[in-house]
């Protein structure tokens, strides 16, 4: 089960400068790999007999005849089978936790790992090349490097290895995301460019064309591959175990990020109830590892330690009861692996089982002496128990011998019950017969019970029929959720050639690149730059040479003679237009044409899988702009005192929502709609 990298082949141009890992094979004929491949190929054959039951469903509207709609309705029910089917064989995959375990692994209780979201491949390559040369005025061939490095990141994004270098591949597109947003996809205007994933439960795709199922996609395979990580640890070390433990409070860290960023997912292996209950399974895993931590180094048999680690045994027990029910919640119970369910109620049942053995061996092996602490033990008992059983106090059941052992007995008991709950549990799944590891740990755990109670059995004694009382659940180290710093790593830009995103971005509009000559006069070249890269040309003089030949006030400049200068500052600039002779010099420059989208911002979210739109207009106010026939064009005496005088002053920008009902609005028009197959128009069937 080891990860298979590629050899690094394609510089990163995108990054710190370093080559970026390619990720897995995925041709290695290892078992997650495998699984991954079995779970890609489910998905087409789900979305093939989804279309397929579309159309028979469409056929069936749509004819009068009798004998037709007898053959569509028994192909439904051939079609409804095949998707039965294989969503069973899709649980199976979700099922495969001895993929994910550790190789060392055959002495703990096995984990649950999340698996990785599969989705298709997106080409960029021909709508980012045509939007280049439309709105940025560049050839889009000369970025066919960039562009190929971007598909090669997401591609490696689908196979990534199972450490940290796979962790920092995600985290790496995930911070390329909002740049590649910014410069290509403008609320104004469609790429053509489609997202699809698939759901990790239901194998149903879901398609949008922004860029927002990505990035949830992103994060919630971010979490999977910690959640494999942990299952992966070697949890018979205390560093595997603490590895565990803070790969699992970081895959619930981002999930809670992801649950509370992207509100309104269509996929429903990300809904809101779903990612709670991934949080609370993560979490108890975390929980779970925390006590095997402090169990690893051996449990002393003394009193105090035993009913330490009883209270620790019940939170784990407490937090899997949690778990399981949230997963049997409707409609959560409907896709969640029965597997997962299961394990959790088995979980659930040991570790209460484990405490009260615990509890008991205190109460059997230990006898108050008269060097004991008699005040700590029975503030210690009294802690235990929520509710005593009436008449008895702390201090009777540790100083009367034969309360003492009614009590431990009644808790071996409740302990070899709930063993044999769990065995039966474990008995009725069908996936569970894999686990033989599991099985060996739950027969071990109910004869060991076994044996505590035949060796404190007294023969001519009365059946007992007392029931133990239960045991509050407490630990000294709880499992939090945990952001990991890797969820965003700095990166840089794939397109910066571009130019800075503050100015040259999709939401930006500007004209095409015009050529001006300038030809001093008096060194003066009759205007004046200022800002950060881009400069920009203020204070022009509208007698000037320049003016004449088309230079504007505002313009941006973007090439000096044949250097580009998108990214110089004004001292650059100047060096560069420093020299000039008599004969001048082409630069060339950029106009903004309008500040501010023409159309409202329209964002599609999805809820009962209807699209909604919620639409808001900043409306910028500026106190400059109500006359400017008024403003004075003020001609600057030297070249040399650029950006010393005539400062500019900056104008207040004031956005406020609107709210028109009139229906004359642009967002009333109806919105755009997801590719034509009819699959995707037919999904909302099996949420």
């Amino acid at each position: 089960m080891t990860d298979t990298l590629l050899p690094n082949g394609i510089k990163d141009s995108g990054g710190d400068g370093k080559y970026f890992r390619k990720g897995c094979n995925p041709f290695a004929q290892t078992g997650r790999s495998k699984l991954q491949n079995k779970r890609a190929s489910l998905n087409q054959q789900i979305i093939k007999q989804m279309r397929m039951r579309a159309g028979a469903e469409n056929l069936l509207k749509a004819t009068s005849n009798n004998k037709v709609k007898e053959m569509v309705l028994l192909e439904l029910s051939y079609v409804n089978s095949n998707l039965q089917l294989l969503m069973g064989q899709l649980e199976g995959l979700n099922s495969s936790v001895d993929v994910y375990q550790s190789a060392q692994e055959t002495a703990n209780i096995p984990l649950i790992a999340l698996g990785l979201k599969e989705t298709k491949e997106v080409d960029f390559s021909a709508p980012f090349k045509d939007l280049i040369l439309e709105h940025y005025s560049e050839d889009g061939n000369s970025f066919e490097d960039e562009i190929a490095d971007l598909m090669d990141l997401r591609q490696a994004c689908r196979t990534p290895s199972r450490n940290d270098g796979g962790v920092e591949l995600f985290a790496k597109y995930f911070s390329h995301i909002p740049l590649i947003e910014s410069r290509f996809f403008s609320p104004t205007r469609q790429t053509g460019i489609f997202f699809t994933w698939y759901d990790s439960f239901t194998g149903v795709p879901v398609c949008q064309q922004n860029l927002s199922l990505e990035k949830a996609s992103i994060l919630f395979n971010m979490a999977a591959l910690y959640s494999q990580i942990a299952t992966r640890s070697d949890r018979q070390t205390i560093v595997g175990l603490e590895e565990a433990i803070s790969s699992f409070q970081k895959a619930a860290g981002i999930l809670n990020n992801l649950k509370e960023t992207f509100t309104h997912t269509p996929s429903y292996d990300m809904s809101p109830a779903m990612l709670s209950m991934l949080i609370r399974l993560m979490l108890a895993q975390a929980q779970e590892c925390l006590f095997e931590k402090t169990a690893l180094p051996g449990i002393r048999n003394q009193f105090y330690t035993l009913m330490k680690m009883a209270q620790e045994a019940a939170k784990v027990s407490e937090i899997y009861d949690q778990v399981h029910q949230s997963m049997i919640q409707t409609p959560i119970k409907d896709n969640v692996p029965l597997f997962w369910s299961t394990m959790s109620q088995v979980k659930t049942n040991h570790y209460r089982s484990m405490a009260h053995y615990f509890v008991a061996s205190a109460l059997l092996d230990h006898r108050l002496g008269p060097n004991d602490d008699e005040d700590q033990q029975e503030k210690t008992l009294s802690q235990v128990y929520d509710q005593l059983p009436e008449g008895r106090s702390p201090l009777d059941i540790l100083k009367k011998k034969d309360e003492r052992h009614r009590i431990g007995k009644a808790h071996i008991r409740r302990a070899i019950l709930g063993h044999e709950e769990a065995l039966r549990i474990y008995g009725l799944c069908h996936h569970s017969n894999k686990m033989e590891v599991l099985q060996d740990i739950l027969i071990a755990s109910h004869q060991r019970s076994l044996n505590k109670l035949s060796e404190n059995e007294i023969e001519e004694e009365f059946t007992d029929y007392m029931e133990a009382p239960d045991i509050i659940s407490k630990t000294e180290h709880k499992a939090e959720m945990e952001v990991p710093a890797t969820t965003k790593v700095k990166v840089i830009d794939f397109f910066q050639r571009l130019g800075p995103l503050s100015v040259f971005s999709a939401k930006q509009r500007w004209t095409a690149p015009r050529t001006i000559r300038l030809r001093p006069e008096d060194r003066d070249l009759g205007f004046t730059l200022k800002g950060e890269s881009p400069v920009q040309v203020v204070s022009l003089d509208p007698l000037c040479p320049a003016a004449a030949d088309g230079l504007k006030e505002g313009d941006y400049l973007v090439v000096v003679g044949d250097t580009d200068c998108k990214w110089m500052g004004v001292s650059e600039v100047m060096r560069l237009l420093k020299d000039v002779n008599e004969e001048g010099i082409d630069i060339q420059v950029v106009s903004m044409m309008d500040s501010n989208p023409p159309m409202p911002t329209k964002s599609a979210t999805f809820c009962g899988n209807l699209p909604k739109t919620y639409s808001m207009i900043c409306l910028a106010y500026d106190d400059d702009d109500k006359n400017p026939k008024s403003r004075k064009v003020t001609k600057k005496s030297s070249f040399l005192s650029w950006g010393l005088k005539n400062k500019l002053k900056s104008a207040s920008t004031l956005s406020l929502p609107t709210a028109d009902h009139s229906g004359s609005l642009p967002w009333n028009k109806p919105c755009p709609t997801f590719p034509s197959s009819s699959s995707y128009n037919n999904d909302s069937a099996l949420y």
